[in-house]
């Protein structure tokens, strides 16, 4: 194997381990299939077969890609992929078996990234995956010092400042919380994620520990607590830090 086609072979295996999958289809043996290929490949695949189990998922994981068949048996997809969108910046790719030009129409005006029509080859979606993660990595705030509505947060050096430049110290939960937003601004985080991300998978009192430590941080972040403009509350769903454009 020549070089380059190595590097990009350790590329593409680096950016799929990193990468967690859920795959939303409800023909099980289309299911297993992807999520046999896919596992082999790297990533971190969730897979299930309704839009309540899909809610589920969403409800203590975050993802990193979408992967949405439009006829599943308890609901109508497209509704479906309107309602994550309305809630989640993920990469959305819709998969389905109608071709039209409307209904291709029709998914990418409700926010999907990519649309692929059935029958398709394994070796394509592996592809458009890679594409979609690596752009969307590459749109994200890095890790050096994201800015939030004029703090900037050193995730590397565990340092944050105001607006005037002034240093701000954080409890470790604290710390540990906006670490985990920083690292996916602009999507929804569930309290369970953030309760593990907060106790390192520890016991802990309950969710209420979440809400309590969301607070403290909209504090030292200078964010109103009666209308958070930082940190959203997503009811349902949990919170999602609005990182500066």
């Amino acid at each position: 194997m020549q070089a380059v086609q190595i590097g990009a072979f350790l590329r593409g295996n680096l950016v799929a381990a990193k990468t967690h999958v859920l795959i939303v289809e409800d023909d099980e043996l289309v299911r297993s299939l992807l999520d046999a290929f896919l596992r082999e490949r790297g990533y971190r695949i969730s897979a299930v077969g309704s839009g309540a189990a899909m809610r589920g998922v969403l409800a203590h994981e975050s993802i990193d890609i979408l992967l949405l068949d439009l006829g599943l048996p308890d609901e109508d997809g497209i509704a479906l992929a309107r309602q994550f969108r309305t809630v989640h910046q993920t990469p959305m790719m819709i998969l389905t078996a109608r071709s039209t030009r409307n209904d291709h129409i029709a998914a990418l005006e409700i926010g999907a990234n990519d649309y692929l029509v059935k029958p398709f080859d394994p070796q394509e979606l592996a592809l458009r995956i890679s594409n979609l993660v690596a752009r969307n990595r590459g749109s994200e705030v890095d890790g050096r010092a994201p800015a939030f509505g004029g703090v900037r947060f050193d995730v590397r050096n565990h340092a944050l400042t105001d607006s005037s430049g002034k240093a701000v110290q954080l409890t470790p939960a604290v710390f540990s919380m906006l670490a985990a937003f920083a690292k996916a601004p602009g999507r929804v985080l569930s309290r369970d994620f953030l309760l593990d991300a907060i106790t390192r998978g520890g016991d802990a009192p309950g969710e209420r520990v979440v809400d309590v430590v969301v607070g403290r941080l909209r504090k030292k972040m200078g964010d109103d607590p009666r209308n958070p403009s930082l940190i959203k509350t997503v009811t349902g769903f949990g919170y999602m830090l609005q990182a500066d454009s």
